[in-house]
């Protein structure tokens, strides 16, 4: 990972063999918005269904056309939830929920920290891990 980081911009670029979304639990930061592009492999892609993740394999390298989601903190530690959108080889795209992939060549990510925020996430009913956004100063949004 090569990163710069100016006030609660990180500007990260993933080398080759690196795991996303693992790779950007090292960002420390309390809630913070993530987009980015590059290329990926060994890609797994979840679709939400009935209280589980269906996967999806793509194993060939493909284009990393859109990243996005955020980071915050969960009941174990960060959790980095991203969506990507995919481009094959002959132009079809692909996407999801971004459960595992390995960096192909590069991967450029910008991750924006939301000062004054906190991005608390809590086991839901449903399985998943719902946000619950707080104001730290304020206390906003506590529930």
């Amino acid at each position: 990972m090569i990163f710069a980081k100016a006030g609660e911009v990180h500007v990260v670029r993933l080398q080759d063999g690196e795991e996303l979304p693992h790779a950007l639990c090292g960002v420390t930061t309390p809630a913070a918005v993530v987009c980015g592009v590059g290329m990926l492999r060994e890609v797994r892609l979840g679709y939400w269904e009935a209280g589980q993740y269906l996967e999806a394999r793509i194993g060939e390298p493909v284009e990393l056309l859109s990243l996005q989601g955020n980071v915050g903190e969960g009941p174990e530690g960060p959790v980095v939830h991203l969506h990507v959108v995919l481009g094959k080889k002959g132009g079809e795209a692909r996407g999801g929920h971004l459960l595992g992939a390995v960096v192909h060549n590069t991967a450029e990510v910008v991750v924006l920290g939301l000062p004054g925020i906190k991005l608390v996430r809590r086991p839901e009913p449903t399985g998943l891990l719902g946000l619950y956004p707080e104001g730290v100063d304020s206390g906003e949004g506590r529930g």
